[in-house]
């Protein structure tokens, strides 16, 4: 994953030239996880800990947003695989959501630990997804209890487009966060 620079122009992860040694679907997949991390540190910047647990107007905090991100994008690949979940993954799928806004030490993560969880979970997912795209997009594989039916190109499509999803509501949240306080801040430009 590669950060923003703020010395140079902005360029979105698509036009930057890397993964060209992985098929298209996939590069497709991992560029969509690189511009998610970039927009994930571009709208949290500034934002407190207690802001990132806030859920102003009703909204869903970022907190979970970000918890979510980073263990579905596990979930999805796992089904890709064509695994079923592990009892592990399900506990963490159940306290997600529960709505628990606390780690496992029952403190509220702070947003560099979200953050964290976000950027190892896509550091794991680049390996899983170079693997994966090689494979037969068309491959049949199975989501959940009731065996839903997608293929591998599916999964992968749908880790992209999941994160982009949330990525969205994360930014809509920061921007209400922001509004509310009357903060006033420059566009950063894309």
């Amino acid at each position: 994953m590669t950060p923003i620079s703020d010395s140079r122009p902005y360029t979105e992860p698509w036009l930057r030239g890397t993964y060209a040694d992985v098929p298209a679907a996939g590069r497709a997949v991992l560029h969509a996880l690189d511009l998610a991390l970039d927009d994930l540190t571009k709208w949290t910047a500034g934002l407190t800990d207690a802001e990132v647990h806030a859920q102003p107007l009703g909204l869903t905090s970022i907190a979970f947003h970000l918890r979510h991100i980073a263990r579905s994008t596990d979930r999805i690949l796992t089904y890709a695989e064509g695994d079923q979940l592990s009892a592990e993954q399900l506990g963490a799928l159940k306290a997600e959501s529960g709505g628990a806004e606390q780690g496992s030490e029952g403190k509220l993560e702070s947003l560099a630990e979200l953050l964290a969880e976000v950027e190892a979970s896509f550091s794991n997912a680049t390996n899983r997804i170079r693997v994966l795209a090689a494979a037969n997009l068309d491959t049949p594989r199975f989501v959940g209890r009731k065996q839903l039916p997608t293929s591998i190109g599916g999964a992968l499509i749908h880790v992209a487009d999941h994160t982009q999803r949330h990525v969205g509501q994360i930014v809509t949240t920061a921007k209400t966060l922001r509004a509310l306080q009357g903060e006033q801040r420059p566009s950063l430009p894309l």
